[in-house]
């Protein structure tokens, strides 16, 4: 699919709509010129302008999803990930040229990281004035912008972890998850290394401290734009930052800026109320531009009604007012919101129960339990009031002022917030499992009804999945970490199992110990058995790849605390588990142990299904323990009883097996075969985990063979689906492949892995 093809349904829809290209740009706010190149194929949109597009057209889902599936015709390998430009920046002049000043000190021979640490309080506009130079100054920037929300003063939530905005950081770079280290510090010095041949401009916003940001800063001649309500003293001391200082505006910035919002005319017209609103806005940028999108959108109100209205309705908002007191930021929001029609006002206030800084147009509709198209048509009034803004992505991005104040009101109007987070809970769990069927290996159970008013995504293929749980990743991982009503631990356990797969397939192992951290504290809080032992062995997996081998055992005591308590079919779970995990950990011998309870435990259930899978795990630590007869006869059990259940992924894993223990008594030729037989069942069942698994070992044994060629190709094909799968050990099968050479073959290579 080409560049034209998108301009052309573009075209099409406009021309559906009966809109001209100015009509288009002046309901959507992208420039002509900017509509006329997408039409033409000059040019594909990012996420938060094709959102602008759409919703100005008023399209259905279906056409939605062709746009946006036309609209990733061309892969832009450069990152783009800036929020739009603020049209309406008036103002701060002294101050741009003094950070534009430092910019020029960013050139590739630099030795330093230029960096503008910019401070001032909350609604100040410190984020529109960092995105707004890092715009201005991005073709000096060719190699792209890096951007991220570092919510350092989100009452809901925790900042954000460093290493957790490097995943994102580096994943944008074109660095594939299976080669991001676990650990912030490698993390850190992996960004480094990747942007060292870059010209990029990375702006942190909101940072909390020096502390979270020092990780995050790029190698010399990038730009680090960094915003923070605090002064970052020891970001200068330690990096040499320039601080920038912001204050409110002078009536005179204040004044242009409502007129930008209003129309010069209007303030000309009624020049003494005029500057009474700036001045009962207390000159703050984030007041001013509320109530003049307000006045904006209500032409025929006067300036003078405006300022009567808010003198006479004064409340006070201590918590949210300028420091000298004289801005009445709830006064400024009330105004705009009550004239809000009801079910938009409903809307707005539902939206204050999402904890995270930015919030999917689907998510949002399921907060307030209303349909899709009805929840855009809400956005769009609330984005032209000003009380939402857009990311780059294309979601929905409240301030946290406002947020407080919605929240505010949630509460005054006894609004079931409870209900709310339900639905937000079942949104990220339910679009998981429908995601999952098409993304994780191991799919989860069917999951029970949602709530009413939870919206479905349609989800139809995998690179669909894929794109979802990239969405949503940020959301869930807030969600998990502010929804803390004591009502709603059985969600939160629910949500966190139902993440596993993706997170598993994507290389999110990190992300995934927090996680089921989270899920196995709720689980024991519910005193749940089988909860927990679910959750302790997704966290002990994830501790695994993480590479935290020692950190295992405590989750693998819980897990066994419980067993006593959980039903029989459970227990045979846990064993087999524990089995694995210990395998793991090169202790085989207690691997051994548990794999062979969790076998007469299923035997004991003639559960056909329990005893066949188990017999996998037994063969495979046999053949780890030497017992390679012996592993091959366990295995060449369990064939007959996956055949009659049709399991063609469980007999390609034992066939795996069964090749790796001839593989290890010399019979080479024989364990090609097992591991060839392998592949032809993996090629109905289209599991390319477990091909890159196989390919690994049929690379092993025919490397013992001599032949370096075959062993480098199939390595080399199993490192593409792993990096494809987003997987840990492509890397390292990379390395395999090219240490596979005639002239030198290291003994550690020659060893199959398990």
């Amino acid at each position: 699919m080409s560049d034209e093809t998108f301009g052309r349904l573009l075209r099409e829809a406009r021309q559906r709509a009966v809109l001209t290209l100015e009509g288009l740009a002046e309901d959507s706010g992208v420039s002509v010129r900017a509509i006329s190149d997408m039409e033409r194929g000059r040019s594909l949109p990012r996420p938060s302008t094709l959102s602008e597009l759409m919703d100005a057209l008023a399209l259905d889902e279906t056409e939605r999803r062709r746009l946006v599936q036309a609209s990733k015709a061309r892969t832009h390998q450069v990152p783009r990930q800036l929020p739009p430009d603020l049209a309406t920046f008036r103002g701060r002049e002294e101050t741009l040229r003094a950070v534009r000043g430092l910019t020029e000190q960013a050139d590739g021979r630099a030795n330093h990281v230029v960096i503008a640490a910019v401070g001032g309080m909350a609604g100040v506009g410190k984020s529109a004035l960092a995105v707004h130079v890092a715009h201005q100054v991005a073709e000096r920037f060719p190699d792209g912008q890096l951007y991220v929300n570092l919510r350092g003063f989100e009452e809901s939530a925790r900042p954000l972890e460093p290493g957790e905005a490097l995943g994102g950081f580096l994943r944008a770079l074109g660095v594939p998850s299976s080669d991001i280290p676990p650990g912030t510090r490698e993390r850190s010095a992996l960004f480094r290394e990747r942007t060292g041949s870059r010209r990029l401009i990375v702006v942190l916003d909101n940072a909390h401290d020096a502390e979270q940001v020092t990780p995050l800063l790029p190698a010399a001649g990038c730009l680090s734009l960094i915003t923070s309500r605090n002064q970052l003293f020891a970001l200068a001391a330690r990096e040499g930052a320039a601080l920038v200082s912001l204050d409110v505006w002078t009536q005179e910035e204040a004044l242009v800026a409502l007129a930008a919002r209003t129309g010069d005319d209007r303030c000309r017209a009624e020049p003494d109320a005029a500057a009474e609103l700036v001045e009962l806005c207390g000159y703050l940028p984030l007041a001013v531009a509320v109530a003049g999108a307000q006045l904006s959108g209500s032409p025929q109100v006067s300036l003078s009604s405006a300022v009567r209205e808010l003198r006479q309705d004064r409340p006070r908002l201590d918590a949210l007012a300028a420091d000298d007191g004289q801005a009445d930021l709830r006064a400024v929001f009330s105004w705009s919101y009550r004239v809000l029609g009801p079910e938009t006002a409903r809307f707005f206030r539902y939206l204050a129960a999402h904890p995270g800084p930015a919030v999917s147009a689907e998510a949002a509709a399921s907060l307030a339990g209303v349909e899709m198209p009805v929840a855009r048509q809400r956005l769009r009034e609330l984005t032209t009031a000003s009380l939402l803004s857009r990311d780059a992505e294309g979601r929905y991005v409240m301030h946290d002022l406002i947020r407080v104040y919605a929240a505010e009101l949630m509460e005054q109007e006894e609004d079931d917030r409870a209900g709310a987070e339900i639905r937000l809970l079942d949104y990220l769990r339910h679009n998981a499992y429908s995601a999952g069927r098409f993304v994780s290996r191991f799919p989860s159970e069917a999951v029970d009804t949602p709530a009413p008013g939870v919206m479905h995504v349609a989800i139809d293929d995998r690179e669909e999945g894929l794109d979802w749980f990239r969405r949503e990743e940020p959301a869930v991982a807030t969600v998990l970490r502010a929804v803390r009503d004591p009502r709603l631990l059985r969600h939160r356990v629910n949500l966190t199992l139902e993440w596993v797969g993706y997170n598993a397939v994507a290389g999110r192992w990190a992300e995934e110990v927090s996680a089921s951290r989270i899920g196995l504290e709720a689980a024991l809080a519910l005193d749940d058995p089988i909860a927990v032992a679910r959750t302790g062995a997704h966290l002990a997996r994830a501790l695994v790849e993480t590479g935290q081998l020692n950190e295992v055992d405590e989750p693998i005591g819980v897990m066994l605390g419980q067993l006593e308590r959980l039903p029989t079919e459970h227990q045979v779970r846990v064993e087999r588990n524990v089995g694995f995990l210990r395998g793991r950990q090169q202790r085989h011998e207690e691997a051994l142990e548990h794999t062979r309870r969790s076998l007469a435990i299923a035997r004991r259930l003639s559960r056909s299904d329990e005893v066949a899978r188990t017999l996998i795990g037994v063969g495979f630590c046999l053949a780890m323990l030497g017992k390679h007869q012996e592993a091959i006869a366990t295995c060449e059990e369990a064939v007959p009883m996956l055949r009659e259940m049709k399991d063609r992924s469980g007999e390609a894993s034992v066939w795996d097996a069964i090749g790796l223990a001839q593989q290890r008594l010399g019979r080479l030729h024989d364990a090609v075969t097992s591991y060839e037989k392998s592949l032809r069942l993996i090629d109905e069942v289209h599991d390319d985990y477990l091909r890159a698994e196989t390919l690994d070992h049929l690379g092993s044994a025919l490397l013992e063979l001599g032949d370096h060629a075959q062993a480098r190709a199939h390595w080399m094909r199993a490192a593409e689906l792993l990096t494809g799968l987003r997987v840990p050990r492509a890397a390292a099968l990379r390395a395999k492949a090219e240490a596979a050479r005639p002239e030198s073959v290291p003994a550690a290579v020659r060893a199959p892995a398990s």
